[in-house]
C-alpha cells in the first residue's frame, strides 16, 4: 500500500522532530511526522533549558507556556566535595549579548506536549517505524514496518542517537565516551524548599547536579566513569541509587535527602555517547533531499546541557531555509504537470545545504567543548582537580552561559509562503 506523495516527512516525534515540524507549520508548510511508538515518548525526566533554547521556543510560540510551568534559576552554585567548600557562584539572570540570560529546568514531558499541541491534527502518525529508505528519482520512498510505503520530496531524520537516516547519510554509530549518567526525578506533595539555583558538586571522578523544575519537582543527575563491577549494575536502579549515595559522604544532608527519597522507577542510567568530531567536520549533514537534525546529527556529552537546546536551534534554522523551497502555493500535481519537479528538488537541495552550512560549526563548537569540559570536570588527577577547584571554577561556570548566549533568529522568510 502506498500513500500519496508528501512534501516533507520527518522521522521521529521527539523534541527535534516536533520543533522542526512546528517551525515549518508556523511558516505555512505542512509536514508528516512518523513516530515508531504508539504515543508521544515522554520519558527522560527533565532538561536544562538555556537562553538559546528560550529564543527558539519563543520563535515557535511555546516559550510562555513553558515559562508558566517552570521556575527561573537564579544562580549556578559550584561546590568541591574534596575541598568541602563552595568554589563559585554565578548569576544566571545577568545581561548577555542577546538579552538577559534565562535558565530553567524543563520537564521533558511538558515540552513535548507543548510542541505537539501546536501542530495540526494528523501531523503525527504513530506506530510508524521506518525500516528502509529507497531512492526514487527526485523522491525518497520510505518503507514502514507495517508494509506501508510513503513517497516524499524531503526526508528529515530526527530519529535520535541510533538514527537510520544518519546511517543512510553515511554516519557511523555514535561513540561511547566511557562515562555513564544516572538521572533521577522526584515529585513531592509539598514545596521542596530548595533555592532557585543550579547546584553543581564535584568529587573524585564524578559530577553531580541538582535543580528544581517547579515548586514540587526536583531533577538530579550524576555522571562518572564506572568500574567493570559498576557496569554490571547499571540496569539496577536501586544499586545505582546506592552508588550515588556512597559517593556522597560529604554531601549536605538537605541535598542528599532528595536522592534518598527518589523511587527506583524514577531513576534511569544510560551510557554517554557522542558523534566523532571528525564526522561532524566531514560528514554529510545533508545529501540531496535528506538531512538530519538533533541527536541524529550531533549526539553529545551533557556537560554543557546543550543537546536539546541545539536541537531546537536546528529546527528553527532548517524550517526557515526549507520553507523557501516551498514558497509557491502550487500543489504537487500542478508542479508535476509543468515539469518543475527537478527545479523544486534543486531548491530543496540548496536549502538543506544552507542549513548544513549554518549548523555544522555551531554544533561542532558545542559538541567539542562539551566533550573536553566533561573530561576536565570529572578528572580525578590531583593537578586537574586543583585547577578545576581553585584556579578556574568561575571561568568554567561562565562557559555555560557563554555558549548559551546565542540567538537562532525568528521564523520569517523573505519569500511568500502559502499553506501547502
Amino acid at each position: 500500500m502506498e500513500s500519496a506523495v508528501e512534501n516533507i516527512v520527518i522521522v521521529g516525534a521527539g523534541i527535534a522532530g516536533l520543533a522542526t515540524s512546528l517551525a515549518l507549520h508556523r511558516l505555512g508548510v505542512r509536514s508528516l511526522v512518523l513516530e515508531y511508538s504508539d504515543s508521544l515518548r515522554v520519558s527522560g525526566f527533565a532538561l536544562t533549558t538555556w537562553t538559546n533554547a528560550w529564543k527558539a521556543l519563543d520563535a515557535l510560540g511555546v516559550g510562555d507556556i513553558l515559562r508558566h510551568q517552570h521556575i527561573q534559576l537564579k544562580q549556578n552554585v559550584t561546590t568541591s566535595l574534596s575541598m568541602g567548600q563552595q568554589t563559585s557562584s554565578l548569576c544566571l539572570m545577568a545581561p548577555g549579548k542577546h538579552g538577559d540570560y534565562e535558565v530553567r529546568c524543563v520537564r521533558r514531558q511538558l515540552m513535548i506536549e507543548a510542541l505537539a499541541k501546536e501542530l495540526p491534527s494528523g501531523t503525527i502518525r504513530f506506530s510508524s517505524k521506518v525500516v528502509a529508505i529507497q531512492d526514487s528519482g527526485f523522491f525518497k520512498i520510505l518503507h514502514l514496518a507495517d508494509g506501508t510505503t510513503i513517497k516524499t520530496k524531503v526526508l528529515i531524520g530526527c530519529d535520535g542517537i541510533n538514527s537510520m537516516v544518519a546511517k543512510w547519510l553515511g554516519f557511523r554509530e555514535a561513540s561511547f565516551s566511557g562515562r555513564f549518567v544516572i538521572r533521577g526525578d522526584i515529585k513531592l506533595m509539598n514545596n521542596h524548599g530548595l533555592q532557585h539555583n543550579f547546584m553543581h558538586f564535584f568529587g573524585k571522578g564524578f559530577r553531580f547536579g541538582i535543580l528544581p523544575c517547579d515548586d514540587k519537582t526536583v531533577y538530579w543527575f550524576f555522571t562518572w566513569t564506572p568500574t567493570i563491577e559498576e557496569k554490571e549494575l547499571v540496569n539496577n536502579p536501586e544499586k545505582m541509587k546506592q552508588l550515588v549515595l556512597n559517593k556522597f559522604e560529604k554531601m549536605p544532608s538537605d541535598v542528599k535527602c532528595f536522592i534518598e527519597k527518589t523511587q527506583a522507577e524514577d531513576i534511569l542510567t544510560s551510557p554517554l555517547r557522542y558523534r566523532r568530531h571528525w564526522e561532524l567536520v566531514l560528514g554529510n549533514i545533508s545529501k540531496g533531499n535528506v538531512c538530519v537534525v538533533g541527536d541524529a546529527f550531533h549526539p553529545m556529552a551533557p556537560d554543557l546541557g546543550q543537546g536539546a537546546c541545539c536541537s531546537l536551534e536546528d529546527g528553527i534554522v532548517l524550517g526557515r531555509y526549507l520553507a523557501q523551497a516551498f514558497s509557491r502555493t502550487k500543489h504537487a500535481k500542478e508542479i508535476e504537470e509543468k515539469g518543475e519537479i527537478e527545479e523544486q528538488y534543486k531548491k530543496i537541495e540548496a536549502s538543506l545545504r544552507k542549513y548544513a552550512r549554518d549548523r555544522r560549526w555551531r554544533n561542532i563548537d558545542i559538541s567539542v567543548t562539551s566533550f573536553v569540559l566533561g573530561l576536565f570536570l570529572q578528572g580525578d588527577l590531583k593537578l586537574v582537580a586543583y585547577v578545576r577547584d581553585k584556579v578556574l571554577p568561575h571561568f568554567l561556570a561562565e562557559l555555560l552561559l557563554k555558549k548559551s548566549d546565542f540567538d537562532c533568529g525568528k521564523l520569517n522568510t523573505s519569500d511568500e509562503v502559502g499553506m501547502i
